[in-house]
């Protein structure tokens, strides 16, 4: 049974989290977004009678002493809990009764608290009110209540999952348009244009080039890019008054992976603009690079797990590469290909956590070329810098695996280039 009611109502219901919660993991920037939230619906209900701001849906089981247990939805309960606590300090309800004994969930209810303090204490006198208000009248949330437990976690993991991890670009998607709220007709048209796309090519984007450039440009080591890295990709809100904001905004679309870009309708031009860059770099390796096209491409390599890496590798790096100086000036690309496919000559046993030490210049002695590559690219003042690297041989002439001693030889034939 689903029912809409007010913020006001629901934390005035006989609210409990049940022993099999997690803690309460919300952070400072998940609070920064709820406060965000309100202050948009507060914005927009001054535009219109009766309007309303729905925040999420709750899912509760009645347990045996009449309280309602969380199933879904105890981040933000607590959450709004501590803002009607700073906006009325002797407020009270169920959640307020409850003995939090764990230490995470501590640590992050004190250092919300205190967030909430701040961020009111740079807003007007008048914004207690107006929240107090939004809270009664505007905001409100889907309350879904279930007659057994067992039916409570089955909806639980078709809202939030369907059986299967929730995409983050179409999380992207959705906050991005949001951001566009006020363009009706530029949101319309950007919904249509992304559904002609393949999802599984803007999967892509982001998981295996997108999100490894721009860790690995700060030297640090990637991961699989998941709902919990989003904000990677938020980027600047169109208002923003900050310095570095006013000069993303003036410098528009000319887009670079490592610098922020403006959120709303920028968003859907970036997945474009490199989409649109891979296919020039996979059309510029066949058409011009036709060698290492026939190397990269060899189907019995790529039955290799390592191969694929090295591969994956020398495409990022060659990504970076071109998205900062917009050329495939020939020794440049010959030298990233060195780079990247003389990990696979250097090891037996090629895994990815060995693919992120060496992109980010780890001093291991079992790499021959030791470099920061995706830092030197992101520094770098002219493409010659990249096509001026000095790289090196393994030691003792041959790959480490007889298996790729035909790949060291191709290698070997470009670096007299070098």
């Amino acid at each position: 049974m689903a029912k809409i009611k007010s913020i006001k109502d629901l934390l005035k219901m006989e609210l409990n989290i049940p022993n099999y919660q997690r803690p309460y993991k919300w952070e400072n920037r998940n609070i920064e977004d709820l406060l965000s939230d309100i202050n948009i619906a507060i914005n927009e209900s001054e535009h219109y009678s009766d309007y309303k701001y729905r925040i999420g849906t709750i899912i509760i089981h009645k347990n045996n002493k009449g309280q309602f247990d969380i199933v879904d939805g105890q981040q933000r309960v607590i959450s709004l809990t501590l803002l009607y606590l700073y906006l009325q300090p002797n407020y009270k309800n169920s959640i307020t009764e409850i003995k939090f004994d764990n230490s995470t969930t501590q640590n992050n209810i004190k250092d919300n608290y205190r967030f909430i303090q701040e961020w009111f204490s740079l807003k007007g006198n008048n914004y207690k009110d107006l929240f107090l208000k939004a809270l009664d009248k505007t905001l409100e949330v889907v309350i879904i209540e279930v007659k057994h437990q067992s039916e409570a976690f089955q909806l639980f993991d078709s809202q939030n999952t369907r059986g299967k991890a929730l995409d983050p670009h179409d999380l992207l998607k959705a906050y991005h348009l949001r951001e566009m709220r006020n363009d009706l007709y530029e949101m319309e048209h950007s919904v249509e244009v992304w559904e002609t796309k393949d999802s599984s090519k803007i999967r892509k984007l982001f998981d295996t080039y997108l999100y490894p450039i721009i860790n690995w440009s700060h030297c640090k080591n990637t991961k699989e890019f998941t709902a919990k890295e989003i904000d990677t990709f938020k980027g600047i809100k169109e208002d923003s008054t900050y310095t570095y904001a006013k000069r993303a905004f003036k410098s528009m679309p000319y887009f670079q992976i490592t610098e922020s870009f403006i959120a709303g309708s920028y968003f859907f031009e970036m997945v474009d603009h490199y989409l649109e860059m891979l296919a020039d770099i996979n059309r510029a390796l066949e058409e011009k690079f036709t060698d290492i096209y026939k190397i990269i491409e060899s189907k019995e390599d790529n039955d290799s797990v390592g191969f694929t890496y090295s591969k994956e590798l020398f495409k990022c790096a060659l990504l970076c590469y071109y998205d900062r100086f917009h050329n495939f000036e020939e020794m440049a690309v010959k030298k990233l290909f060195i780079w990247s496919f003389m990990i696979r000559t250097d090891m037996e046993h090629l895994g990815y956590d060995t693919i992120n030490k060496y992109a980010i210049g780890d001093e291991n002695d079992a790499y021959t070329n030791k470099i920061a590559m995706f830092s030197v690219i992101s520094n770098a003042r002219k493409h010659s810098d990249i096509s001026n690297l000095k790289l090196f041989l393994r030691q003792g002439g041959k790959a480490k695996a007889g298996k790729w001693s035909h790949l060291y030889k191709e290698i070997e034939k470009y670096l007299s280039f070098n």
